[in-house]
């Protein structure tokens, strides 16, 4: 190939084709670098005009191979940057402007159902306490703000454990929450040694609008029983989605409460899990969805941060 190093079928401004059928994969790919660049000058609608395909039809593609719109991914990517700019802005105001939104009305709407605060809280630390102990799955992490349980999760050394908690929560203002998070650890503790109904704690999730459908489906999986991504993508009316339900389940930080282990391969096969296969093998075992594995670790106690 000549020239620059980069395929010619990504510069011209028509819709890339292969033996007279559009390219789907070139053509999505540019859409998302056109919403990526967010050109306050242009609508998305003109921008994506430039591509020389039907609107209907590349919603439809977006859908299928991304698990999103056009519009969820560009209000995506406005929403990051708002949560990313808040805290260097010098208002709330000046960072929902940045961040893309043509109104501080549109950036408020958006932002609380999604981010859980609205863009002037995300300007003030975020108040959590948070718990580490010992459990039949190795160390277990907890941390809540005011709202819920915003992270659990299980790891070799509690020093990483801690490490990936500070770096989700930069900003957070740590604080003692003993009575309430030492009961809910030992509920959660009890519950990966003893699996029972589903633990009615109140947790506080924040991602994008496709993650939360996900991540409720996943809540509606009975104990004992598993879906396969497909499956799960079929619950929420996504069929075409089973890839990003991979990537929902991958996005989880709040292991067993949201119980992303109960999601397996189409072949029954394990698959991917944040803490590990084998915490998934125990988990499912325990839960008598799969044949008992053999955990390596089977400790007790626990102490408050």
């Amino acid at each position: 190939m000549k020239g620059a190093g980069r395929s010619p079928r990504l510069a011209g401004a028509p819709a890339s084709r292969r033996q007279g059928r559009t390219d789907w994969p070139v053509v999505l790919l540019r859409a998302c670098r056109l919403i990526e660049a967010d050109d306050p000058g242009t609508t998305l609608t003109r921008r994506l005009a430039t591509l020389g395909v039907g609107t209907a039809e590349l919603q439809r593609q977006f859908r299928r191979h991304l698990g999103t719109t056009p519009k969820g991914y560009a209000q995506a990517l406005r929403l990051t940057r708002l949560a990313r700019r808040a805290a260097h802005e010098p208002s709330a105001l000046a960072a929902t402007y940045e961040a893309g939104f043509a109104s501080t009305t549109r950036g408020y709407a958006a932002a609380t159902p999604a981010l859980g605060v609205a863009p002037g809280q995300l300007r003030s630390a975020l108040a959590i306490g948070c718990w580490l102990g010992l459990s039949e799955l190795g160390w277990m992490l907890m941390a809540a703000t005011p709202r819920g349980i915003c992270w659990l999760a299980f790891g070799d050394e509690p020093a990483a454990l801690l490490a990936e908690m500070r770096a989700l929560f930069p900003r957070a203002e740590w604080r003692a929450d003993e009575p309430r998070l030492r009961q809910w650890f030992e509920q959660v503790r009890e519950q990966v040694l003893l699996p029972a109904a589903a633990l009615a704690l109140p947790v506080d999730v924040r991602g994008t609008a496709f993650q939360a459908r996900v991540w409720r489906a996943l809540r509606r999986i009975p104990l004992g029983e598993t879906r396969s991504y497909a499956a799960v993508a079929r619950s929420i009316g996504r069929p075409a989605a089973a890839r990003a339900v991979a990537a929902a389940c991958a996005a989880n930080r709040i292991a067993l409460l949201i119980p992303c282990h109960r999601v397996v391969a189409a072949d029954g096969g394990l698959s991917g899990y944040r803490w590990g296969t084998a915490r998934k093998s125990a988990l499912l075992a325990r839960e008598g969805a799969r044949p008992a594995a053999q955990s390596a670790i089977s400790r007790a106690g626990s102490r408050r941060l």
